[in-house]
């Protein structure tokens, strides 16, 4: 038995390692996930939520206990996982809808969500065409990918043949991932005119996780589409640039999303509405996504790295936010790690504050 904000629920026994083995999939770890989803669907008021692999049912639970949610419905293909889940429906004293299908055959028997979360173990690959077929217009989709290794650029075939781009293993490899997972759930929905527009999309520990709004029309696809660019990337100086004649470069990235991970007003609503049931971890994960929002369609730059390959001593990370700012620039720090910074600041300009001529 656990509490998780206002929600208990029985567990089936638990192994001590984190597996898709499991009778039916608990993992604590994914509070912040599940945290930031009930926060979501307080601020945009969906008035219908779906969940193909419900497992426990904690994420359903908790949004019909902390959110406005007219409707839940959880579904699970294992029985092991309905049983639970109607055991801890009746512990919480709520009511949902409970089915028991494939995740794929259960959003195609309905006719459409406003909101649709899939966190699956590993790629979300097999349920985007479903779920995005079943999302109402100016739904959420919600999708969490636990496969990083191909999207990080560990192994770079296996993320050309999934997700259909170039990843790069190096102080870039994270965000150039959750990138290049964005521009993979949005092609699919462009192949039904849907625009699939990031409002809040993050890195964490060993997960991606994206809130996409849903915008019908082939115009807004096309503007997607405008969106996605190669990225080319100098080894040796650590420059990056979407423009193949501004350096010499000796890696080409991509493609991927080079838009804006978040939509700002969406996050000031969400920090507006944490409460107690909160975890402070996922407190603090907002505060810096608050602040790297201002300039969200800008690349990292990692400080360490970049005074490794120019040989150059780095100053305190606020220090140097500071004296980019007080050049009329902006900079802030970014969620992906406490070494990097986002800035619209140019290279040469940043070398030369950093001592680099």
């Amino acid at each position: 038995m656990i509490l998780e904000g206002t929600t208990q629920i029985e567990l089936p026994k638990q192994t001590d390692v984190i597996t898709k083995k499991q009778v039916v999939f608990y993992n604590p770890a994914m509070r912040l996930n599940r945290d930031i989803s009930v926060l979501i669907v307080k601020a945009l008021e969906p008035r219908s939520c779906a969940l193909p692999m419900a497992a426990t049912g904690i994420r359903g639970i908790r949004f019909l206990k902390e959110t406005a949610c007219e409707r839940v419905v959880l579904n699970d293909l294992s029985t092991d996982a309905i049983s639970l889940i109607t055991n801890n429906c009746n512990l919480n004293s709520v009511k949902c809808e409970i089915e028991n299908k494939d995740a794929n055959e259960f959003l195609l028997s309905h006719t459409g969500f406003d909101y649709i979360d899939i966190d699956p173990f590993g790629s979300p690959n097999q349920f985007l065409q479903s779920s995005i077929l079943r999302l109402s217009r100016d739904g959420i989709l919600a999708v969490t990918a636990t496969d990083t290794a191909p999207l990080c650029g560990t192994y770079f075939k296996t993320c050309l043949r999934k997700y259909w781009a170039r990843p790069i293993r190096n102080e870039l490899m994270h965000e150039v991932g959750l990138r290049i997972l964005i521009r993979k759930v949005q092609l699919i929905g462009t192949q039904f005119d849907k625009a699939l527009v990031p409002i809040l999309a993050y890195y964490k520990d060993h997960y991606f996780r994206i809130f996409f709004r849903c915008e019908k029309g082939k115009k807004k696809c096309d503007d997607v589409l405008k969106n996605h660019k190669e990225l080319y990337f100098d080894s040796k100086t650590g420059k990056s640039s979407y423009s193949q004649k501004e350096f010499e470069y000796d890696s080409v990235v991509g493609p991927f999303w080079n838009g804006d991970l978040f939509d700002k007003d969406v996050v000031n609503s969400v920090i507006k509405l944490i409460d107690k049931n909160i975890s402070k971890e996922t407190v603090e994960l907002l505060n810096r996504i608050n602040e790297e929002s201002e300039v969200s369609n800008l690349l990292l730059i990692d400080l360490h790295a970049l005074a490794k390959r120019n040989s150059f001593a780095i100053p305190k990370t606020n220090e140097l936010i500071k004296k980019i700012q007080e050049k009329g620039f902006i900079a802030t720090r970014t969620h992906f790690d406490n070494q990097s910074i986002k800035t619209n600041m140019d290279f040469e300009t940043l070398f030369k504050i950093l001592g680099k001529k």
